[in-house]
C-alpha cells in the first residue's frame, strides 16, 4: 500500500475505473451472446433487435475506451455477416 497521498488516490481511482471497465465489458459480452443465440436459432426478428443492441454496446465500448475502434469494426462486421446469412 502506498504511503504518499497522491499514490493512495491513484490506487482508488484505478479500482473505480477497473470496476467500470469490467461492467462495460460484461454488458458488451452479454449483448453479443444474445445476438449469437438469436442468430444460431435462425430467428430473424429477434436477431435484428439483438443486433441493434449489440452494435450500440460495441460503439459505446469504443467511446469509453474499453475496445479499440478496429476491434469494434471487426466485431460489427462479423455480426453483420451472420445477420445477413439468416435472411
Amino acid at each position: 500500500m502506498p504511503n504518499i497521498k497522491s499514490a493512495k488516490k491513484r490506487v482508488l481511482i484505478a479500482e473505480m475505473r477497473n470496476a467500470r471497465n469490467r461492467a462495460a465489458k460484461s454488458e458488451l459480452k452479454t449483448a453479443i451472446k444474445k445476438f449469437e443465440v438469436a442468430a444460431a436459432e435462425g430467428n430473424r426478428t429477434e436477431a435484428d433487435g439483438a443486433y441493434k443492441v449489440a452494435v450500440k454496446k460495441v460503439d459505446q465500448a469504443v467511446a469509453k475506451g474499453v475496445l479499440h475502434k478496429n476491434t469494434a469494426a471487426h466485431r460489427k462486421s462479423a455480426m453483420t455477416l451472420k445477420l445477413n446469412k439468416i435472411g
